[in-house]
């Protein structure tokens, strides 16, 4: 397997969540072509369980897909800080609760022909209250769904953003079947 090798690169669109790269390559015939890449920090997406059989959701109005979508939280980790310190900062702010419990589910690159962007998927659990006041939460709605109707959910497209049926999946192959 062979790679582009880069030639340039240069910054079309900087704002405040993404930077747009247009880079020229050279593939490994000799071809130019152009690349553009959406540099995005790395982010968390957490599967919450309550301790009653239900999984914590949250649902918020997305301006780019025009509705309301029920999502696992999610959040972008910020410098200096690692994913698990992200995921409690983030559930603090969305669902008012701070995690005692944290594991590592996995990752993914969400979108790897464009994108720099890599989800660290969690599972949290053992949750005590505790707000943090974050100026973008004000507009979500914390949901509990229970667990077994999960799949029924995702297949209905009630449950239909990348992460969340990602992270769900993996948290309910991870479960035993009774």
């Amino acid at each position: 397997m062979s790679r582009e090798k880069l030639i340039s690169s240069k910054t079309i669109y900087e704002g405040r969540a993404v930077k747009l790269i247009q880079s020229q390559v050279e593939k490994n015939k000799g071809e130019i072509v152009i690349r553009e890449i959406v540099q995005h920090r790395d982010a968390i997406a957490v599967v919450v369980l309550d301790g009653h059989g239900n999984v914590v959701m949250v649902r918020q109005f997305r301006v780019p897909t025009g509705k309301e979508l029920l999502e696992i939280p999610a959040g972008v980790v910020e410098d200096g800080e690692s994913p698990e310190e992200c995921v409690r900062r983030e559930l603090q702010e969305e669902i008012g609760c701070l995690p005692h419990k944290i594991n590592r589910l996995g990752g993914f690159y969400p979108a790897p022909g464009y994108c720099t962007e890599y989800i660290h998927v969690f599972l949290a659990s053992e949750l005590e209250e505790s707000r943090l006041v974050a100026e973008d939460t004000d507009e979500i709605d914390v949901v509990k769904v229970p667990v077994e109707k999960i799949v029924g959910m995702i297949d209905n497209g009630e449950i239909c953003d990348a992460k969340s049926i990602a992270g769900l999946l993996k948290y309910l192959s991870m479960t035993p079947a009774d």
